[in-house]
C-alpha cells in the first residue's frame, strides 16, 4: 500500500471552531485518515497529521488550504511562532511504498494547484526546493507575513507558483517534502527570552550547532516562560535525549533550569525508545521489545 503522511501547519490555535472546520474538511476526503491535531494558544498555531494514498492526501491538503484561506485572516493573526500564511507549511513525508522523489512530485503538483486555483503564492522547500537557498524553511519565512508582503515583489523572493503578491487574507504557503520531523519544545525557568535565544543559537545547525537541528528562542507571554522551540529534523543523527541534555547544560550556564518539555504532534516510536534507553542506560534495547509494537505487527 502506498502511504504518504502530510503535516500541514495552520495559523490558528485559539478559535477551535475554525480548527474543527479545517479538520472536518480533511476527514471528508475518502482514503485519508486523520491521526492527530495539536493546537497551541501562545503560538496561535495548529499542527495536523494525516495519512493516505498520494492522491487522497494531496486532495485533502488542497481542500484544507482552501478552507483555511476562507476562515483565517492573516491581517488579524498574532502568535509567537514564525509564519507566512493561513496554511503556513505543507510537508509530505513518505511512509510506505512511496519514495521521496514521489513526495517531491506531489509537492510540486499541489503547489501549482494552490497557486493557480486559490491565487496563493507558494514556495517549495526542503527536498522539493527548486532553488537551493529555499531548502531552508527559515529562509522562506524571513520577515514573516508582514515582511514578505513587500519582499515578495523583489526578484529573489518571488514565489515558485502563484502570483508575485500576497493573498489579501491567506498570505503565502510553503509546500515541500521531507523525512519525519519531531517538533520539540523545551521550557525554561526564566522569562528572559535572550537566554532562550542564546541556547537556540548554540544548538541549531545554521549557527554551528547540530546539523539536523533548527531552533528559535521565544517568549510564551501567557506564562512568562522563555522557550526553546526546536525542529529535530533527523532524530537518528541527534536524539531527543542529546538535544535535551545539551539545552540543559547550556541553561545551567545562565543559572536556569528546564521546567518541562513537550512534543507537538506525533513522534516516531524509535525516537522515544532511544530516549528511554539513554536515560535507563539500557544495553542493546530495541523497539521490537515494546509489547504493543509486537502485538501490532502480529
Amino acid at each position: 500500500m502506498k502511504l504518504v503522511e502530510c503535516v500541514p501547519n495552520f495559523s490558528e490555535g485559539r478559535r477551535l471552531e475554525v480548527v474543527q472546520e479545517i479538520l472536518d474538511t480533511i476527514k471528508s476526503v475518502s482514503g485519508v485518515r486523520l491521526l492527530d491535531s495539536s493546537s497551541d494558544h501562545s503560538h496561535n498555531r495548529t499542527v495536523v497529521t494525516f495519512v493516505g494514498s498520494p492522491e487522497s492526501v494531496k486532495e485533502a491538503a488542497f481542500l484544507a488550504t482552501a478552507k483555511a484561506a476562507e476562515l483565517i485572516d492573516m491581517e488579524q493573526h498574532r502568535g509567537e511562532h514564525p509564519r507566512i500564511g493561513a496554511t503556513d507549511v505543507i510537508p509530505f513525508i513518505p511512509v510506505s511504498g512511496v519514495t521521496m522523489e514521489e513526495c517531491v512530485e506531489l509537492a510540486c503538483q499541489l503547489g501549482k494547484e494552490i497557486g493557480e486555483k486559490l491565487r496563493i503564492p507558494v514556495y517549495l522547500y526542503e527536498e522539493a526546493a527548486i532553488r537551493p537557498e529555499r531548502r531552508s524553511l527559515g529562509a522562506i519565512r524571513k520577515g514573516e507575513y508582514e515582511g514578505l508582503k513587500e519582499a515578495i515583489k523583489t526578484p529573489e523572493r518571488q514565489p515558485d507558483f502563484g502570483p508575485a503578491e500576497m493573498h489579501p487574507s491567506a498570505g503565502a504557503t510553503a509546500v515541500g517534502a521531507r523525512p519525519p520531523l519531531i517538533a520539540y519544545n523545551i521550557n525554561l525557568g526564566t522569562s528572559d527570552v535572550n537566554i532562550a535565544k542564546a541556547i537556540a543559537k548554540s544548538i541549531r545547525g545554521s549557527s554551528g550547532g547540530y546539523p539536523s537541528i533548527k531552533a528559535l528562542g521565544i517568549l510564551i507571554e501567557e506564562t512568562g516562560t522563555a522557550q526553546v522551540t526546536i525542529n529535530v529534523c533527523n532524530f537518528r543523527q541527534v536524539s531527543l535525549a542529546r538535544v535535551f541534555e545539551t539545552v540543559k547544560s547550556e541553561a545551567e550556564r545562565y543559572g536556569v533550569n528546564i521546567t518541562s518539555s513537550e512534543i507537538v504532534g506525533l513522534v516516531p516510536l524509535d525516537a522515544i525508545v532511544d530516549a528511554v534507553a539513554f536515560y535507563l542506560r539500557l544495553a542493546g534495547f530495541k523497539s521490537d521489545q515494546v509489547l504493543e509494537k509486537r502485538l501490532q505487527e502480529s
